[in-house]
């Protein structure tokens, strides 16, 4: 079996492992690195555009990121971090667009109105409320709240179409809201990636094996699908980023980190619009609130969608059950996953989550015209031979042990890493793709302190200026980073 030396293994070929391997190239262009991806080709598992909500998450929109708490007061933190994560992706593609690795803002990143949109009393107080507390802070004092329905014909005319005049509505909406491509942000840095002299990329290969060296080093095992044949590849740092697959690595790789960890699966189905008479009437992300005992992932959303190109209308999603980890996976991956550290934990999860089973179950077995009508809480006027059902991605939540050491099931994102800083993996669901750059300066702060202290961090700092400052707290700075990304991807033209 032959060795080949590298500095650094990605594994996967999603928009984690492409921002990844582009952070590196630029802060170290003589790193040697290699990217392994299972499929023939990259970004078409999680990161493929069909299989995401393609909502630049910026929790303008999304209520999930604005709970109430026992008092029933609107939660605002989780939204502002949001923000300000996504703010942080937005600087790095500004800085690749404006130095031409990536291709005119428009074939992967496209303005959008992120709106929210609730009915009844009881909800559009929430709705103003949480509008009172996010517009009063600098990241989203942009943000528009109205209850006029005449305005919200103005701001969304299929959702106001053919609606009870006496029904109580309400709306927020934030103009500069995106709608992105990541499939084709994430084959734009790839393939700029591949034209370096030290970058490898090595499409149908799999994973077969992971030996943990003395000096830290990592012998991977990589089996070539194509042929059959084998070989290892010597990594000084090996980085996981294989969606809803990164689990099953990480239980592989047996790091003490990877103990006690597990996933549940969740798939997703979306319905479909391409009549160009009926696609050209919205021209907007319209989130609601998600249905009691729903994932975060399910909250529903008509959204207007520009995919390789291609625009369309997409009303979802439509959660179900699986026990597969990838769309391409296998059926055995939840059970292959289950193993003596964190059976307990997925058990004790199971028992305390049999609402949210029976609501994936059910969803899944939902006939066309049982999802059409849902989708008529957002465009009541709509018709069942307009729409059809394409499937999404796969997402794998984590499950792990909580302060008490029970098992407890998590809905956002999380970095696993090795003592020895010598492997990282990205585990979990949203906001995902949207806080790529964010969730990958902390596998750089994590795995390569020294470097980044040694000169790595004023080099990241001109790839993304607010590096290194808050813009929670600073509000001339995120002015300035707004008004920068904003002009540079042409997120201001209607």
């Amino acid at each position: 079996m032959t060795t080949e030396k590298v500095d650094v293994l990605l594994v996967g070929g999603g928009v984690m492992s492409a921002t990844l391997g582009t952070l590196l190239n630029r802060l170290d262009p003589s790193l040697k690195i290699a990217l392994v991806e299972r499929l023939g080709h990259v970004a078409h598992e999680s990161t493929d555009g069909w299989n995401n909500a393609g909502t630049g998450h910026a929790g303008y929109c999304e209520l999930n990121y604005t709970p109430e708490n026992e008092k029933g007061e609107v939660v605002i933190n989780r939204a502002l971090s949001i923000n300000a994560n996504f703010e942080i992706s937005l600087q790095l593609w500004s800085t690749l667009v404006e130095d031409g690795t990536l291709p005119s803002p428009e074939h992967f990143i496209n303005p959008t109105p992120h709106m929210s949109f609730v009915w009844g009393e009881k909800n559009v107080d929430y709705l103003r409320e949480r509008h009172q507390k996010l517009s009063a802070h600098h990241l989203f004092k942009e943000m528009e709240f109205s209850e006029d329905p005449e305005v919200l014909k103005q701001w969304m005319p299929l959702v106001m179409k053919d609606r009870d005049p006496n029904e109580k509505v309400a709306a927020t909406r934030v103009k500069h809201g995106t709608d992105v491509d990541f499939g084709s942000l994430t084959r734009s840095m790839i393939s700029q990636l591949d034209k370096k002299e030290n970058f490898s990329l090595k499409l149908k290969r799999e994973v077969v094996g992971f030996e943990h060296a003395r000096d830290g080093s990592w012998y991977v095992g990589i089996k070539n699908l194509a042929t059959g044949k084998s070989k290892t590849i010597h990594a000084k740092f090996v980085f996981l980023g294989a969606g809803g697959g990164a689990l099953p690595l990480l239980q592989a790789s047996n790091i003490d980190e990877a103990s006690g960890y597990g996933g549940f699966p969740v798939s997703g189905m979306w319905l479909v619009c391409r009549d160009p008479e009926i696609v050209k009437q919205h021209h907007a992300k319209v989130y609601g609130k998600a249905a009691i005992g729903a994932p975060p992932m399910s909250v529903p959303h008509l959204d207007t969608r520009i995919i390789n190109g291609e625009p369309a209308l997409l009303f979802g999603p439509f959660a179900g059950f699986t026990t597969k980890f990838l769309k391409k996976g296998s059926k055995l991956d939840l059970l292959k996953s289950v193993s003596m550290s964190n059976l307990m934990p997925m058990m004790e999860v199971g028992i305390h989550n049999m609402d949210l089973t029976r609501y994936l179950i059910n969803e899944a077995r939902a006939s066309h015209s049982e999802r059409v009508s849902s989708l008529r809480d957002y465009f009541p006027a709509c018709k069942d031979n307009d729409w059809t059902l394409a499937h999404a991605g796969q997402r794998v939540q984590i499950i792990k042990k909580d302060a008490e050491g029970h098992g407890k099931l998590e809905f956002g994102t999380e970095l696993v890493a090795a003592e020895d800083s010598s492997l990282a993996a990205l585990l979990g669901a949203s906001p995902g793709a949207s806080v790529a750059v964010n969730a990958m300066i902390e596998v750089l702060e994590r795995c390569f302190k020294e470097k980044m202290d040694g000169g790595w961090g004023a080099r990241l700092k001109e790839l993304i200026p607010s590096y290194g400052e808050s813009l929670v707290n600073d509000a001339e700075l995120l002015g300035r980073v707004r008004e920068r990304t904003l002009s540079t991807l042409n997120l201001t033209r209607d």
